[in-house]
């Protein structure tokens, strides 16, 4: 069932300090929605963990942050979360960070071009998340560790375009692909695996919980990358700065992530922005449509998730 909106809005100003907190940020490049929630996080004291996809974007997020926040607790984690492979040996690695406070789910890719992974999955299917549902089981037991873990999961407002949850064979290579309704399902089931998490640590009296946020309309570069696999040079450049001319920051995209990471909320809950759409503004609590309720779709999203990634979640 939805959730009731709430009037009460959060600003950057309500995150706690989090002093001796672990968290993991995915896609931190420099630009995007995940370096904007992990330099908040740093510069609130917590050990913030970037986790990409090359050695060379780490580094370079981790400079930018450090020229904000002098001193910041930094790690990197070397991962592409396409690649079930490149997850599961990222998480064997992470065992020396350990006990994890809260993994925010934030890399993906945006109506990209057909393509399918070595795993054979389709890449947006497979970034947005089968990687993000493989890494989250492989690090659950770090997150039971600090005794009150959170998972975060960044959605879209496109999940509302979807017109049915992806329950199908993912290996299923004759369907026909439109890269935009493909973004809607993969955005729909990270809402969909939010729920059906939460449930299943409520359950099992696991010590974890599951949000999720969407951050608007933020002028990243996510829409560029995936028309063109790149933001600059010819149309790229052209559709990045128009996207950057009539959205909001990226710093305010990042909020409502960074209330879904930080703020005293139960299980379960969507943050957003609270303008007119929910397209900008400071975050409050917000809903999702109704297929993102069900719960038989979220239970078998999650029963071909555990078969396409062999993870069984402890």
């Amino acid at each position: 069932m939805s959730r009731e909106v709430t009037t009460d809005t959060w600003r950057l100003a309500d995150i706690p300090d989090q002093a001796g907190r672990t968290i993991v940020v995915t896609g931190p490049s420099v630009g995007g929605l995940g370096h904007a929630t992990a330099l908040e996080l740093a510069r609130r004291g917590a050990r913030v963990v970037l986790a990409g996809r090359t050695r060379a974007k780490l580094d370079e997020a981790r400079d930018a942050i450090e020229a904000e926040v002098p001193g910041a607790d930094l790690e990197e984690m070397l991962v592409d979360v396409s690649d079930l492979s490149s997850v599961r040996r990222a998480a064997a690695a992470a065992g020396r960070l350990g006990p994890i406070h809260v993994l925010v789910n934030n890399a993906g890719v945006m109506a990209t071009p057909y393509s399918r992974t070595a795993d054979g999955l389709e890449l947006q299917m497979a970034t947005n998340h089968f990687g993000p549902f493989l890494l989250t089981g492989l690090l659950l037991p770090q997150l039971v560790a600090s005794e009150g873990g959170r998972v975060v999961a960044v959605s879209s407002q496109f999940h509302r375009a979807a017109r049915s949850a992806p329950l199908e064979d993912p290996r299923d290579t004759g369907r026909r692909y439109s890269r935009w309704p493909a973004y809607a399902r993969s955005k729909l089931a990270n809402l969909l695996f939010t729920h059906e998490l939460d449930r299943r640590c409520r359950a099992a009296e696991v010590p974890v919980l599951a949000t999720a946020a969407h951050p608007g309309f933020a002028g990243s570069h996510l829409a560029a990358n995936g028309q063109y696999g790149r933001t600059s040079g010819g149309v790229a450049s052209i559709l990045d700065a128009a996207i950057k001319a009539v959205s909001q920051p990226v710093a305010h995209g990042a909020w409502p992530t960074l209330m879904a990471a930080t703020a005293d909320l139960p299980g379960g809950t969507y943050c957003g922005p609270g303008g007119l759409g929910e397209m900008s503004g400071a975050p409050q609590v917000v809903t999702s449509r109704s297929l993102a309720h069900d719960e038989d779709a979220q239970r078998r999203l999650w029963e071909i998730s555990e078969q396409v990634t062999g993870v069984q979640y402890p």
